[in-house]
Parts: C-alpha cells; structure tokens; sequence
C-alpha cells in the first residue's frame, strides 16, 4: 500500500471528506494543520538513535503547535531500514531521520557529512557544517537528488567493534567476517576482511549464529542494550572509522518548499535542537554504560595495535584519496572537509587532548 505524501486536515467531518476527495490539489500552506510521514532506519526506541529519531518528530509537532505532524515509521515499519532514503526522494514519505554513509551508494560524499576514518569528531563535524561551508556543500549533494539534509546530532566517538578473537596483527583481520559500516568496511576489505553489511535490527543475530565473526554497532550504551556482550569477548574501544559520526535529518524537498516561513524554521531548529539532545543523551549513557559492561558482565576492553592503527589510517587515507577524484563535487567536499580536519586535529592536540592527560594525572584515572 503506497504512502501519501500529505494529508490535509481540517476541523470538521465535511471539511475532512472534502479535503480527502483532493488532498493532492491543494497548497499545502492553505490549510490548517500539514502531516508528514517520516522514516528511520533504527528499531524503535533503540537508545540514542531509535529515542532521538521520536524526539524529533516530537519536537516538529509540539513546536509547530500541531499545525505540522510527523507520524514516525522505525526500521520495517513502513519501508525495509535501507530503503529509507529511496522512499524520501521517491515522494513517498517527508522526512527521515538516518546517518549519511547508509546512502553512499548514491554519491561518495555522503562519506564526509557521516565522517572518515581518523576523521572529525562530534563537535569538529558539527563546527565544518554549520560555520565551515559543509552545509552548503551538503545542500548542493542533496538537492541532486530532491532532499534538504539537517545535521542531527552525533553518537560521539564509537566503539570499534566486538571480537571473538583478540586482533593483535593484520593477520588476525585476514578473513574476518565483519559487519561493519561506512569507509572502515572498505579499510578492513582492503585489508582482507569479509564485510558484511547489515541492518541494526540484525547485528545480535548474525554474530550468535557465527554468520559474522564480529560486528560494530555504536557504543557502550547502545551495545549493552542490544546485548552484543552476549555473544563476543573483546570489546575493542575506540572505533577508528567513526571518532564523531553525524546524524542526519532530512526532507524531502518538494514537502519542504512547500512549507511556510515559520514551519520551515521549525524544521531546521527542532533539528538542531535534537542535535543537543542526542550528543548529551550518547555522552552520558555511554560514560555509564562502559563501567557496566566491564564490570557487571566481564567485557574484556582492548585498543588496537599499533601496527594495526598505522595500516588502518594508511588505507585510510588511499581509500578517501581515490574518493575524492570520484567528480567534481566530491573533489570540493574532500578538499574542504581535509583542510578543516588538519587544522581540528592539531587544535585537539594542543588543547583537548592535553588536558585530557592532565585531568587523567589529576584523577589518577
């Protein structure tokens, strides 16, 4: 049964009927209350994803004081997880709440609005979009394709994963059925990984039926809910793919023009105003959560080697290099994104990652 893209309400039963006989027909800034079908590729009331994707459906609705409604569908509800974006730009649905790289089959650049390897972290992506150029660049990609694409917060840095095996060598990751997301699938391929893509919703699955050998999910908080500490010994901490990935939300662009002035703000600031929530939401659960999976359930914690990292950041950069010759408008995000991240990451040097060893002296932590 196909989507219709938007229905028009009006207070009465006669005026509703009427509406219904031609809903397609009318300006959507004509009548008294907009609602939007919206997707996600999360299950729902996932932790941090799953909660933040209704917190902005929520917050549209509430802030707009009902005159726009979001009905929010999660992961199969309405359209398979990676589908999501096919139904927004089909006219299907009005808005998603998702992460960039699940679509980089469209366009590579999708890549950097999620984040690279060694890349941007959390607050670093989210200074590139809003103040340096990204969200220009963003738009541009997007509207290729009929979508306006809002930055939606970020899980922080994620965790790199869940082994049954230790990963002491790059021999150790030769054969390694991984599921694995993003550009730190294509680094582990590289490296002689199998990688298997799959849904959230499947990740417990896979790994308790030995389909895959190890998986990454997001982080502390998130892993413990979906119980991968059940099914793997060796919690490798921190992701090297993923140090800040942005969340996204985004409308499908006709809905979105459509709009009126002060509904089209309501959009862009329920957005950032759900960015907020969700790095607080991931930074606290995930500093609470990590204790828990250590010392309540015996996780073991491990980083990787540094013969590993160096291989790691190598193909890395070789697979973001080539990225960035794909055409022309990836050639501008690549050198963008690349410019600001030198510059963060000798910033973050000088200031966040020295007082982070002081404040660890200080504590003795």
């Amino acid at each position: 049964m196909s989507v219709q893209r938007r229905k028009f309400l009006t207070g009465t039963a006669a005026g509703t009927a009427a509406i219904a006989a031609s809903t397609l027909a009318a300006p959507a800034i004509a009548q008294s209350t907009i609602e939007w079908t919206m997707v996600s590729p999360w299950p729902r009331n996932a932790p941090g994803v799953g909660v933040n994707a209704q917190r902005l459906a929520d917050r549209i609705t509430a802030m707009s004081g009902g005159r726009l409604r979001i009905q929010h569908y999660t992961a199969g509800e309405l359209v398979p997880p990676f589908e999501s974006f096919d139904a927004l730009i089909g006219g299907d649905v009005d808005l998603m709440h998702a992460t960039p790289y699940y679509w980089v089959g469209k366009s590579a650049t999708m890549n950097y609005f999620t984040g690279v390897p060694y890349g941007l972290m959390a607050t670093e992506l989210a200074g590139w979009i809003e103040f340096g150029g990204g969200q220009a660049l963003w738009d541009e990609v997007y509207a290729g394709f009929g979508a306006k694409p809002f930055y939606c917060g970020s899980s922080g840095t994620q965790a790199g994963g869940w082994f049954r095996k230790e990963i002491n060598t790059l021999d150790d990751v030769r054969g390694l059925r991984i599921r694995i997301a993003g550009l730190g699938g294509e680094v582990f391929r590289r490296i002689g990984a199998a990688v298997v893509n799959l849904p959230p919703g499947e990740i417990f699955q896979a790994m308790q039926s030995g389909a895959v050998d190890a998986a990454e999910w997001v982080g502390p908080w998130n892993d413990l809910a979906f119980g991968l500490h059940r099914v793997a010994d060796y919690y490798y901490l921190p992701a090297f793919h993923e140090p800040g990935p942005g969340l996204e939300a985004v409308v499908n662009l006709d809905a979105y023009n459509a709009l009126p002035d002060d509904l089209k703000a309501i959009v862009e600031f329920a957005a950032k105003s759900t960015a907020y929530t969700a790095d607080a939401d991931f930074r606290y659960h995930n500093i609470v959560s990590l204790p828990q999976l250590v010392e309540q359930h015996g996780v073991q914690v491990r980083t990787f080697s540094d013969e590993v990292v160096m291989e790691l950041g190598r193909l890395s950069f070789e697979a973001l290099e080539e990225i960035g010759q794909t055409d022309a408008i990836t050639a501008r995000v690549h050198a963008s994104y690349m410019d600001y991240l030198h510059m963060a990451s000798h910033y973050s040097n000088v200031m966040e990652g020295e007082i982070s060893r002081q404040r660890a002296m200080v504590l003795g932590s």
